[in-house]
């Protein structure tokens, strides 16, 4: 018997709100900030103790130059005073400009961007105003950041694959929370279309996998914004061009480098998969064989990777199909397949590296909340999983990276209404808490994870986010979204 509380916010697939089924991964949210405070709560002040604390250490830790993390800190504590009940507003006014000088101060042009758009997208889910205000234009002020987002910027083991790849995900951010403040005029005018702009640039980003995984969210985020004329209806079809951009992936080559071993089928799946979830908000469903049979293909990548790296594929795959109306028809039986994914549990050991098997558990945990199988998770899988973050020290790449497998941990603790296995001591970390002992470990100054930590900024703040009441609705522009019907059993949205 499971002794671990939990408190699960939604029972299954038919519970998921707009926003989780269009930003369902943790990829988009922990590595690139979009669609944070997911699954809202009530407020719970020993949580909201727990998140100012670690952002207390955190920002103790990071060097003097990480205006990122004191940004995702000063918002977090904004946050969290907005949301506290019975809380006095009046510092609301007077707060403000501090926090967008916070945002200022971030140095690199694509994170002072993120900072922007999260600022932004918080805001509209809060329920607060004062980003116009006289002189005041701050989304016009983030939109501009946009142009300061230089090609290939990413310092990875994959630099120069990237091309515009930071800018059009940074658009895509910004798009979407200009679209939540209700500003959704201001990115099409006489003077500047900067939807058509941002889909230009999918043609700068060299390699397939990086143009599907960015573009499949860019589509989406327009088709939600009820822009889909650029995509479709002007001198180019921006979707059937990536969708036979990604058939090519064999032919160009050019396939992105990890740390660990990833199967090429996982490599071609991921960015059809991401697309997948494009058509069924654009509503398209002639583009499922156009220019191949999309849902055939994917079924047949997936049967080709391995389980203990395909589950990190299984949520991408489940939520677009149940996005499409066509879970039922291409996964029958989904207890037995979900009875496949858990086993994995059994099979792969966190600690051994940061991915993918470092993030495989809350890939597998986080599926099994949205489609309503938490049962089929023991705790001491999530005992397993929590205690697995000094294992990673073994190898330079597992200690730098760390920081990706904790932001997904600690954002599905907290989705599962697990938080003290993450926040309270624990005998593997003698006394301290595992995120108390992943932040001392960090290098000094946190010099060497750089921009990695930035994915702990926003499980925090993203935590925090969620606390404005758990019976908050979802803002205006996601409420006025309705899903296509493109199949059998599709689920529209809810009123």
């Amino acid at each position: 018997m499971n002794s671990v509380s939990r408190a699960l916010p939604i029972s299954g697939l038919g519970d998921m709100s707009i926003e989780s089924r269009m930003v369902a991964t943790p990829w988009s949210r922990m590595l690139r900030g979009i669609g944070l405070g997911q699954y809202p709560i009530d407020y719970d002040p020993t949580v909201a103790g727990h998140i100012r604390d670690t952002f207390e250490h955190l920002v103790a830790k990071v060097s003097p130059a990480d205006g990122y993390t004191r940004f995702s800190r000063d918002l977090a504590d904004f946050t969290l005073k907005v949301v506290e009940p019975g809380s006095d507003r009046s510092w609301i006014g007077p707060a403000v400009g501090p926090l967008l000088d916070s945002v200022r101060s971030v140095p690199n042009p694509y994170y002072r961007a993120m900072a922007g758009s999260i600022l932004m997208d918080a805001f509209a889910k809060l329920g607060l105003t004062g980003l116009v205000d006289g002189d005041l234009d701050f989304p016009a002020e983030v939109l501009g950041m946009l142009d300061e987002i230089s090609a290939d910027g990413i310092a990875d083991e994959n630099q120069g694959r990237h091309g515009e790849y930071e800018r059009v995900s940074a658009s895509s951010a910004v798009f979407l929370a200009v679209g939540q403040l209700g500003l959704r005029d201001r990115l099409v005018t006489a003077e500047r279309n900067h939807i058509v702009e941002a889909l230009d640039l999918l043609d700068t980003i060299p390699i397939p996998y990086f143009c599907g995984r960015a573009g499949g969210m860019l589509l989406s985020v327009i088709a939600l914004l009820d822009y889909t004329e650029y995509i479709f209806d002007g001198d180019r079809d921006y979707m059937a061009e990536v969708l036979e951009y990604l058939t090519r992936a064999d032919e160009v080559g050019n396939w992105p480098v990890f740390d660990n071993v990833i199967t090429t089928p996982w490599k071609k799946v991921y960015p059809l998969l991401t697309m997948l979830n494009a058509v069924a908000m654009c509503g398209r469903p002639e583009y499922l064989t156009r220019p191949i049979d999309a849902l055939a293909v994917a079924k047949d990548l997936m049967s080709h990777i391995p389980w203990e790296i395909r589950v990190h594929m299984a949520q991408y795959y489940v939520i677009a199909l149940h996005n499409l109306g066509r879970l039922a028809d291409e996964i029958p039986d989904l207890d037995a397949y979900m009875r496949d994914i858990v086993a994995v549990l059994d099979i792969v050991d966190p600690g051994e590296n940061y991915s993918p098997r470092g993030n495989a558990y809350p890939y597998i945990i986080e599926l099994s909340m949205m489609v309503g199988r938490m049962d089929l998770i023991p705790d001491a899988a999530l005992e397993r999983m929590v205690d697995s973050f000094p294992d990673l020290d073994h190898k330079a790449t597992d200690r730098i990276n760390r920081p990706f497998p904790v932001s997904y941990v600690l954002n599905i603790l907290g989705e599962i209404g697990a938080p003290e296995l993450i926040f309270t001591p624990r005998d593997r970390y003698e006394g301290r808490s595992a995120i108390t002992w992943v932040i001392d470990n960090l290098s000094p100054g946190a010099e060497v994870e750089g921009d990695r930590v930035s994915m702990i900024d926003h499980s925090l703040v993203s935590y925090a986010l969620r606390m404005r009441g758990a019976d908050v609705g979802e803002t205006e522009l996601f409420k006025s979204f309705v899903w296509p019907e493109l199949g059998h059993g599709a689920v529209t949205t809810r009123v």
